[in-house]
């Protein structure tokens, strides 16, 4: 009698224990990573890493920046300022780890995965002027707060995503961060089964006490505590091997286990970084935080042949980026990154050389990019830089060097050969030279009518046919293909019948407007030019078929050169 009790009970037990667990698998849960002590310690990396060995669980994963800074978007932030501006398939223009989160995941973020101070405020202001809190004073708390939860929120709509990670921006202790702080708080006390807080520090290493010291971190998980915040993981970035006893020393004075003390060691690679996240069992210390199995493992193999590939890629590839930001790397920072997962998949060591375009002169031009495999000429905006960037596509179309060019880059290739070999000399872009003679860039009839009643920027996500045996077909291997877009003027198709007669190729149109996003020079070795930025559609387990080709293309010019 007692063994059929003893059955009866284990089948309730099981029964309630898979109703648990289909429970869990069916909610979203949320992950805040915040940064102490210094900025700029990889926020966005560390929050990429778990998402990766998350994502390699099985799990559905998506990533999101909050911002403390007041701009609405980083479109107008300059590069010097900010590095680079991305842009999301639904045109929003947003900050650079939003590139980060997608080269990581390869996935697609949007304008809910990166939000402002700005934003926040003006959603809040226009609730206020339509009434909506019912002339109520509009306050920090709650209504700044209640608008930050719910963006953060917003993403797991129908659950969606099992796991919704936000990096919150800035540092902890700066005042423009802390109503993104209050809001964490709010979450942790009104979801603590379904949120944790992961806190980045610092450990610095005292050259002349040989030592590492861990009271930086201290202070900083005491600000967090000041907030409200008791961090579940710390994750100590470190230029040298933590021990086990300051590990513990660590779990003692912040309130966490030993085991939920985390080594960031400084990798040569940012790609190494999910490999170590694993080895240290950060996601094995989330999972266990919400409950969840901890097998099977993370596959990472894929992942783990990628980082092998560069490790033993020894044999160097030379390109030369041209653009007017390059004391700031940042700014090109997808650029480099395409380049890179392009290089490594052809078994290369990426030795990427940056020019500033207003150094270049035609004096000069020679000494500064001889020996290059390739040159890439940098998008951007207005006249400053352009004449160096023309200088550069005009060396790499002469001495046949595989060239690419992006944006603005693409641009200036088309009026370079404008005026050198189809005969318009007075050929500009009406951005540069209102007055120029043959615009060949310029804004269209429906740009015009809107430059008073909206922004005449093309952003995001558009449609592109290409030419069947075209350099790019052959690269991307189909017919149609989807790329991101950050400009204002597009070529004048006025021209575009001279161009073709004087041997340039438009292989690539938008099938609605006719616009022109892809030129070649067919005749050299490489010589494409794209309107849109494809930069920004290149993954490690997916790089872009433009840069594999663009890369293909310098290593077989290296080899011959040899």
């Amino acid at each position: 009698m007692e063994s059929v009790k003893c059955g009866i009970f284990y089948k309730f037990a099981t029964c309630v224990y898979l109703l648990k667990r289909i429970t869990k698998v069916g909610k979203t849960r949320y992950i805040f990573v915040t940064g102490g002590v210094t900025s700029s310690l990889g926020k966005g990396i560390t929050a990429s890493s778990l998402g990766n060995l998350l994502q390699a669980r099985g799990y559905r994963v998506t990533i999101q920046k909050l911002d403390p800074y007041i701009n609405i978007n980083s479109g107008m932030l300059n590069p010097y300022e900010h590095g680079e501006c991305y842009v999301t398939d639904d045109g929003h223009e947003a900050d650079l780890d939003l590139g980060h989160y997608e080269r990581f995941l390869n996935i697609r973020t949007s304008k809910n995965s990166n939000v402002t101070t700005g934003r926040i405020y003006q959603s809040v202001i226009a609730k206020e002027r339509r009434g909506d809190y019912l002339g109520k004073t509009v306050q920090v708390v709650p209504h700044i707060t209640n608008e930050i939860k719910r963006c953060i929120q917003q993403l797991s709509a129908g659950s969606e995503y099992d796991f919704i990670i936000t990096e919150i921006g800035g540092t902890v202790g700066d005042i423009e961060s802390l109503p993104y702080v209050e809001s964490v708080r709010q979450m942790l006390w009104e979801k603590p089964d379904d949120c944790l807080c992961i806190h980045l520090t610092y450990v610095p290493y005292l050259a002349s006490a040989k030592e590492l010291k861990t009271k930086p971190t201290q202070h900083s998980v005491k600000e967090l505590l000041e907030l409200g915040v008791q961090p579940n993981i710390l994750v100590l970035r470190t230029e040298h091997p933590l021990t086990k006893d300051l590990k513990r020393k660590v779990a003692l004075f912040c309130n966490v286990s030993v085991d939920s003390v985390i080594e960031a060691l400084d990798v040569p690679s940012i790609y190494e970084e999910p490999i170590k996240m694993q080895e240290e069992g950060l996601d094995c210390e989330v999972l266990k935080r919400f409950g969840m199995q901890l097998e099977p493992a993370a596959d990472l193999s894929r992942w783990k042949m990628f980082v092998e590939k560069q490790k033993n890629a020894t044999q160097p590839i030379r390109i030369g980026l041209v653009g007017k930001y390059v004391e700031l790397p940042d700014a090109y920072k997808s650029i480099h990154e395409a380049l890179i997962h392009a290089s490594v998949y052809q078994d290369r060591s990426l030795e990427l050389s940056l020019f500033q375009s207003e150094q270049i002169t035609e004096a000069n031009v020679m000494k500064k990019l001889e020996g290059l495999d390739g040159i890439v000429v940098a998008p951007g905006f207005g006249q400053r830089g352009v004449e160096g960037k023309m200088i550069a596509v005009k060396y790499a179309r002469l001495n046949n060097i595989p060239f690419l060019g992006i944006g603005l880059g693409m641009q200036c290739a088309v009026i370079e050969f404008a005026k050198d070999v189809v005969g318009y000399f007075d050929a500009n872009s009406t951005e540069m030279n209102d007055n120029a003679e043959h615009k060949i860039f310029d804004l269209m009839i429906e740009q015009k009518a809107k430059v008073r009643k909206e922004g005449t920027m093309r952003l995001g996500a558009y449609d592109c046919v290409l030419k069947e045996g075209s350099v790019a077909y052959s690269a991307y291997g189909t017919k149609k293909v989807n790329e991101r877009h950050r400009h204002r003027f597009e070529f004048n198709n006025a021209y575009r019948a001279n161009f073709e007669e004087a041997g340039m190729v438009f292989s690539g149109v938008n099938p609605e407007s006719g616009l022109v996003e892809i030129v070649e020079l067919p005749k050299l070795r490489w010589f494409v030019g794209t309107q849109f930025h494809p930069e920004f559609n290149s993954a490690v387990l997916n790089p872009h078929p433009l840069f594999m080709g663009f890369v293909a293309a310098a290593v077989k010019m290296g080899e011959e050169k040899k």
